[in-house]
């Protein structure tokens, strides 16, 4: 099979075998489903976190790593909750299974999949920064949790890749260059797509698929926080693509959230100390 027509059959695979790809565990689905049905207790959290035994030693890792954790770490997924809520706890569920999902034993798709998690964690951080430093205090758990998954779709692309070279139908892999074209053409309506078919609230779909339209709702904070934690990342190189001239106090976001210079540089620091953050 030709290159060329590798997204053609990226295509092919979604439309045969829709959303069946390993994208999201399900007890983080199950937790985010209590959570936008509000309907749980801090035992009912807890006790639905801890069917997953890897899953729960993976959120506490991430619970008490430097940038989460508190005076005193915690020992249980319920002390977990009671500290820092319900939505903070699915924030590191599906933090938890997203690490452990951007793996393959394929070593050059496995390159493309942790550069995209660094990218994806080191947005979430710092938009979670962005959005206690903007005003945006009260909503600060979601903003993390939408950017986080902003970058789905890609993750998705990649295991549909994935699963066409296991099976043959691609050789040889293709080339970054290629990859990056698949992701420009298809991350944004796949990563909507898989949003809407697990009932993700429309707060995180609209962040899915307005992360990168020139034309946007510039009265949507929460994406805008996400839109200038994602330039960010690209400005520092934290994922697939580096960036350095991008000018961020000139951009649109920035004036709609007020950032100072100042700010800009405190953000790139922290961006920068989450290459160093090991969730896997």
């Amino acid at each position: 099979m030709s290159s060329e027509s590798l997204p053609d059959n990226v295509r092919k695979l979604l439309v045969s075998q829709p959303i069946e790809l390993p994208i999201f565990h399900p007890v983080a689905l199950k937790l985010q489903r209590m959570l936008s049905e509000y309907d749980f207790t801090v035992d009912e959290i807890a006790k639905v976190a801890i069917e997953d035994q890897a899953l729960a030693s993976q959120m506490l890792k991430i619970a008490n790593s430097p940038m989460y954790m508190g005076r005193t770490k915690v020992a249980t997924i319920k002390e977990t909750v009671i500290r820092l809520g319900a939505q903070q706890v699915i924030n590191l569920a599906i933090a938890a299974s997203q690490a452990s999902t951007h793996a393959s034993q394929n070593q050059a798709l496995d390159r493309y999949m942790k550069s995209l998690w660094l990218h994806s964690h080191g947005c979430a951080l710092g938009a979670n920064w962005l959005a206690h430093n903007c005003g945006m205090r009260g909503v600060a758990d979601e903003t993390y949790l939408a950017a986080l998954l902003h970058d789905v779709g890609k993750l998705y692309l990649l295991k549909s890749v994935e699963r066409l070279v296991d099976a043959g139908v691609i050789t040889p892999l293709p080339d970054e260059e290629l990859i990056l074209e698949i992701f420009e053409a298809m991350h944004v309506e796949q990563g909507y797509r898989l949003m809407h078919h697990w009932n993700f609230p429309a707060m995180y779909c609209d962040v899915v698929h307005d992360h990168h339209v020139e034309h946007w709702d510039t009265v949507n904070k929460m994406l805008a926080i996400v839109r200038f934690s994602n330039l960010a990342c690209r400005k520092i190189g934290l994922g697939l693509k580096h960036e350095p001239e991008l000018e961020l106090i000139s951009t649109r976001e920035a004036e709609i959230l007020d950032i100072t210079e100042s700010q800009i540089e405190e953000l790139e620091v922290l961006l920068d100390t989450t290459r160093k953050i090991e969730i896997g």
